[in-house]
């Protein structure tokens, strides 16, 4: 179960070190296999592989209706595997799409993660609080 944000720096050639705490087990149980994708959201979702094989087979289930999401979350998917340094490569397009510069918010959201370009991720946190969770919040106790 992935939780907690990260703040990270993208490499000149676009990789980004896993933090210590979750590369640990996504080395033990997936063998550092991850898959990337794009969010409609603007980000990307990184998902340890077999998270990513349940989700791909749900997305390719939708109906036809769907399709544009099916191009976007299956058109997008890439496959990666850490190095021996704990660091995935992000390929330029997924970096494109999701506005990825140097600084970037890794958040855990127990069995994937979103990967945001950290000035993103500032507006769309403040937009967020700002629109309020109401709804949401009368379900939930802390």
């Amino acid at each position: 179960m992935f939780q907690g944000s990260s703040s990270l720096t993208l490499d000149a050639k676009g990789r980004l070190s896993i933090p210590t705490r979750h590369r640990d087990a996504l080395i033990s149980d997936e063998g550092g296999g991850l898959t990337l994708t794009r969010h409609p959201d603007g980000c990307l979702l990184v998902y340890p592989r077999s998270e990513w094989e349940i989700k791909r087979a749900q997305i390719a289930a939708f109906p036809m209706r769907a399709r544009s999401l099916q191009r976007l979350l299956l058109g997008y998917a890439q496959d990666v595997q850490m190095d021996g340094s704990g660091r995935i490569l992000i390929a330029p397009e997924l970096r494109e799409v999701a506005g990825l510069q140097r600084e970037v918010m890794l958040l855990g959201l127990a069995s994937d993660f979103e990967l945001w370009d950290k000035a993103r991720w500032e507006q769309r946190e403040a937009e967020d609080i700002a629109e309020g969770m109401s709804a949401v919040m009368d379900e939930f106790s802390f």
